[in-house]
């Protein structure tokens, strides 16, 4: 009777013990993590500050106006001709500052008038492979644009090109200066310094 009893206790002890370790059925959930907030969108409209200069081709887009929407090439005295405004300074601005431009011109004329620029051709802008590549010649400059990406507009190189001596000609002032630039030290990843960016008059030559 006594080991009855004693076992009846134990059990008893046992369901109280595993009862207390239960998780509380009332107690609030855990709340979910909060969701990582939005990366910030590029802003529209940036034209990275590229300057449209004399013989550049131009898109004026103004929306539900046909006839003054077209493409048109920067005169060499850096203007346009639109209809209604005439001559317009472009030469020198950025697509967004002629957009604008343009826009408060039209403003005498049109309620609220709605104006995109976009740079067509960059014909004003250039640079100049020479030397040992396949594809040797002029460039339009594009914004940023640095040697390597240049030099992969070339089409390679030729058997015989020296890439760890190719350099740039810059003219400087009244100076023309060489930047020295070691194609297989820039793709390692050795040299990504020499990988400079170009600018409009360069000349990159690989002997």
């Amino acid at each position: 009777m006594k080991n009855l009893f004693r076992m009846q206790l134990l059990f008893v002890l046992l369901a109280s013990a595993a009862l207390a370790q239960q998780p509380d059925s009332a107690a609030p959930a855990a709340a979910p993590p909060s969701e990582k907030p939005a990366e910030p969108q590029p802003k529209p409209g940036d034209d990275n500050g590229f300057k449209i200069g004399p013989q550049d081709v131009l898109r004026i887009d103004v929306w539900k106006e046909a006839e003054l929407t077209r493409s048109i090439p920067v005169r060499p005295d850096g203007k346009i001709s639109l209809p209604l405004l005439n001559d317009v300074q472009a030469a020198g601005l950025t697509s967004i500052e002629l957009a604008a431009n343009i826009r408060d011109g039209l403003k005498k004329f049109i309620n609220n008038p709605q104006v995109t620029v976009t740079v067509t051709e960059i014909n004003s802008r250039r640079v100049f492979v020479t030397g040992e590549v396949m594809r040797p010649g002029a460039l339009p400059l594009l914004p940023n644009m640095t040697v390597l990406q240049a030099l992969s507009s070339c089409g390679g190189f030729s058997q015989f090109a020296r890439t760890k001596n190719i350099y740039v000609l810059r003219q400087e002032g009244a100076k023309q200066v060489k930047h020295p630039f070691n194609y297989k030290s820039v793709i390692s990843g050795k040299k990504p310094e020499d990988d400079i960016q170009l600018q409009s008059g360069d000349v990159i030559v690989v002997p």
